[in-house]
């Protein structure tokens, strides 16, 4: 995916006021050793691209006063109401350095699972992503998680995902979140066969005095 941007010249809240009502997008690039770069680009371009999830976890080529190179997306604000983006944060990256990225996981596969057919037990997502880290040809878009082999008694973690060759986990210290776990789940009595029950336990009622002649 591809970025037009030139560098910002002027600065400030005036400016960017200004950049805004002119249907551009400031923002800025960092990163790389070398100095962080104000940059505007266009602003619908970016709105739309933001809404697709492979922005958010790829490699992205920035070309910049007609000079490319590579980034990833770091942070963006929004207009608190209006459809609107009002600043983005870019990081260069080095194609022959690990980045650090947050990917999406993709599940599949926990209708055929037994926790699922057999215990009828429910899936419980703890995470929708996770942080990898990587050469920045190996990021994947997403990663796949297998979850057909779930039975009641599983508990997946970080740990447990099988991770495309050359991708490897980022957690802090000896920490293996857990991704997915079954619950099981609490089936409701049958309120009639209940009542019923209750009935026949309950004690006859003494048959009513007879009148007196």
């Amino acid at each position: 995916m591809k970025i037009i941007a030139t560098t910002r010249q002027a600065q400030g809240t005036g400016a960017s006021r200004r950049l805004r009502r002119a249907d551009k997008l400031p923002g800025i690039v960092y990163g790389g050793n070398v100095a962080a770069t104000p940059i505007e680009l266009e602003h619908n371009p970016i709105f739309y691209a933001l809404r697709k999830e492979k922005f958010h976890t790829s490699i992205l080529t920035m070309e910049l006063d007609g000079q490319e190179q590579l980034v990833v997306l770091r942070a963006f604000q929004m207009h608190p109401y209006k459809p609107q983006v009002m600043h983005i944060d870019f990081q260069r990256v080095n194609a022959n350095e690990p980045v650090t990225m947050s990917v999406p996981l993709h599940f599949f596969g926990a209708e055929n699972s037994p926790a699922v057919k057999i215990s009828k037990g429910l899936i419980n997502h703890a995470r929708s992503a996770i942080e990898v880290s990587c050469l920045p040809k190996d990021l994947p878009e997403f990663i796949s998680v297998d979850l057909s082999g779930l039975t009641a008694q599983t508990t997946m973690r970080v740990s447990d995902i099988v991770l495309p060759e050359g991708v490897s986990a980022v957690v802090r210290g000896n920490e293996d979140p857990v991704v997915v776990s079954v619950v099981a789940q609490v089936e409701e009595e049958d309120d009639t066969a209940t009542d019923a029950a209750t009935d026949a336990a309950a004690p006859a009622a003494a048959p009513a005095a007879s009148e007196a002649k």
